[in-house]
C-alpha cells in the first residue's frame, strides 16, 4: 500500500531510486535478475513503480545490454504497462522523445516486433516535433557569446546529461552520433560538473565519453580517473551509482575494490524530493 503521509512526488522519487538500485544490483550480478517485473511486483505502490520503470527509461534493459541478464516476458509486459499508464505527452520535450525512441527500439528486441512500428504502437511519436536541432547539430564554429562554441557547449552537456540513459553499447541514432563528434564538449561540461562537485551530472556525462571509448576513441579527459573519483565521492544516490557502473562497463575501468555501493531494490534509502513527470521524464 502506498505510504498515506508521502506526497506522489515523495513516493515516485523514492521509488526511481529503488528501482535504479535494483537495476544496478542486476547489473553486478548481485541482485534478482528479473528486474523490472520483479520490481513491480513487490513495490507498496505498483503505479509509482510504472512511473519509475518510464523515467529509467533505456536503463532497464542496461543489466541485458552489459552483463548478459535475461530480460523475460513478464519484464516486456512491464514495460509495455509502463507506457500504457504513462503514455508518452504528446508536447514531450525532445530528451524525453529519444528516451521514449529508445526504450520502446530496446523493447522491440525481446518482443520480436519491429523497431519502427513499435513506437508508434506505444505512442511514441517518430522524432522530436521541436527544438532538436540544437541537440543533433553539427559543433558551432568558434566564437564568443551564446551562438558560438565558447557560449553554446554548457547548454548542450546539460542536454546530453539529460540523455545519458542512451549511452548504452548496441544503441544508435543521430544523438549518438553528435556525441561522438563533440567529445570535446563533453569533456568540458564533465570537467566542469567535477569542479562544482554535480556528481550526479559529471556521472551522465561521463558515460558518453566511456561509450567513446567503447567504440575506440580517445576523448580530452581521463575517464577511469573520473569514474573511481565519483565512485569514491558520488554519495549514495543510486542513479549516480548506476550511471557510473555503466560508465565503469562501457570504458573496461577496473572495479575499484571497497567502494561501497547503494543498496538495491526496495531497500534502497529514499531519493531527493525531485519530481520527475512519467510521460516526459527529465534527468
Amino acid at each position: 500500500m502506498p505510504n498515506p503521509d508521502a506526497s506522489p512526488r515523495t513516493e515516485y522519487a523514492a521509488a526511481v531510486e529503488s528501482l535504479a538500485g535494483r537495476v544496478l544490483g542486476a547489473l553486478r550480478g548481485a541482485g534478482d535478475a528479473v528486474v523490472v517485473a520483479r520490481q513491480v511486483e513487490q513495490a507498496p505502490d505498483p503505479k509509482a513503480a510504472l512511473a519509475a520503470v518510464r523515467v529509467l527509461g533505456p536503463d532497464v534493459f542496461a543489466p541485458a545490454l552489459l552483463a548478459g541478464a535475461p530480460f523475460g516476458p513478464d519484464d516486456v509486459q512491464a514495460v509495455t504497462e509502463s507506457f500504457r499508464v504513462f503514455p508518452p505527452a504528446p508536447d514531450a520535450a525532445p530528451e524525453a522523445v529519444w528516451r521514449d525512441r529508445t526504450t520502446a527500439h530496446l523493447l522491440a528486441r525481446y518482443t520480436g516486433g519491429s523497431p519502427e512500428d513499435l513506437p508508434a504502437a506505444l505512442g511514441v511519436p517518430a522524432r522530436p516535433a521541436a527544438g532538436d536541432r540544437g541537440l543533433t547539430a553539427p559543433e558551432p564554429r568558434p566564437g564568443p557569446g551564446p551562438g558560438g562554441a565558447d557560449g553554446a557547449w554548457r547548454a548542450w552537456s546539460l542536454r546530453m546529461a539529460q540523455l545519458s540513459p542512451l549511452a548504452l553499447p548496441g544503441v544508435d541514432g543521430p544523438v549518438h552520433a553528435a556525441a561522438l563528434r563533440r567529445t570535446r564538449d563533453l569533456a568540458r561540461g564533465t570537467g566542469r560538473a567535477m569542479l562544482r562537485r554535480d556528481h550526479p551530472t559529471a556521472a551522465r556525462l561521463v558515460r558518453w565519453l566511456a561509450l567513446a571509448v567503447h567504440r575506440g576513441d580517445r576523448p580530452a579527459l581521463d575517464v577511469a580517473a573520473v569514474v573511481r573519483h565519483i565512485e569514491l565521492h558520488g554519495g549514495s544516490d543510486a542513479r549516480t551509482a548506476l550511471d557510473t557502473e555503466v560508465a565503469r562497463r562501457l570504458a573496461d575501468v577496473p572495479g575499484a575494490p571497497g567502494v561501497p555501493g547503494p543498496p538495491a531494490g526496495p531497500g534502497a534509502p529514499d531519493a531527493p524530493d525531485t519530481p520527475e513527470r512519467p510521460g516526459g521524464p527529465t534527468a
